[in-house]
C-alpha cells in the first residue's frame, strides 16, 4: 500500500504545492523561495528517507513568516494522510543528534493529539537572511497539522546554523523511526483502537 500524500493549498499570502512519499529514498526537489528554508527541507528528506517535493510562492515581499508556516501547514497535513490509520507503524521516534559543538534530541509520538515543547533557542536572531525564531514556528505548524507530540531539546550549542540544522535532522531521523513498520505490532499502536 502506497503511502504518499500530496498537497495543494492556496491563501492570499501563499501557493503551495507539497508531495510526500513515506517510503522512499531521501529524494528532494525544494523551492520555496526561501533558501536556508530549502537546505533544512533537504535535509529532512534524506535523514527521514521521504521523497519531498515542495513548490512554494509566497509574499516575500512582506516577510518569510508566511511561507515558513504555511509549508509546515502542508507538510504536517500530508504527514497525516500518507500515514492513514496507522496501523503497523512503530508510532514513537527519537533521537539525539550531534552538529559538531551542538547536541539536540528530539522526540516524536504520532499519537493524534498535539503538543509541542521547543526548548531550544538561538543565539543570534537571524541565520543569514533567515529568522532564526521562524524554526519553531515551522515546527509548530508540522506538529500541529500532522497532530502529533513533537519534543525538541537543545543541550547545547554555539551556532545558529548548526543548531537549526541539527533539529530538522535530528526531527527527520524521529520521523523516519516513528513511520516506520514494526513487524511484531499488528493493526493500531494504541489500547485505544485509534489513533486519529
Amino acid at each position: 500500500m502506497s503511502r504518499t500524500a500530496t498537497i495543494s493549498r492556496r491563501t492570499a499570502e501563499t501557493n503551495v504545492e507539497l508531495e510526500l512519499n513515506l517510503d522512499g529514498i531521501g529524494q528532494s526537489q525544494i523551492a520555496t523561495g526561501v533558501g536556508f528554508l530549502d537546505h533544512m527541507l533537504e535535509l529532512l528528506a534524506r535523514h527521514a528517507a521521504f521523497d519531498l517535493r515542495v513548490n512554494a510562492q509566497g509574499d516575500l515581499h512582506v516577510d518569510q513568516h508566511h511561507t515558513v508556516e504555511d509549508v509546515g501547514i502542508c507538510l504536517g497535513q500530508v504527514l497525516r494522510q500518507a500515514l492513514g490509520d496507522k496501523a503497523g507503524i512503530r508510532r514513537y521516534g527519537h533521537w539525539t543528534l550531534p552538529m559538531e559543538e551542538t547536541l539536540v534530541t528530539t522526540a516524536v509520538d504520532l499519537s493524534g493529539r498535539y503538543f509541542l515543547v521547543f526548548a531550544a533557542s538561538f543565539p543570534s536572531p537571524k541565520i543569514g537572511e533567515f529568522d532564526s525564531e521562524l524554526v519553531e514556528d515551522f515546527w509548530q505548524a508540522v506538529a500541529a497539522n500532522a497532530l502529533c507530540n513533537l519534543h525538541v531539546v537543545l543541550h547545547h550549542g554555539r551556532n545558529s546554523h548548526h543548531i537549526s540544522e541539527a533539529i530538522f535532522k535530528s526531527a527527520a531521523r524521529s520521523l523516519r523511526m516513528a513511520v516506520e513498520a514494526d513487524p511484531r505490532m499488528h493493526g493500531i499502536p494504541s489500547t485505544k483502537g485509534t489513533l486519529s
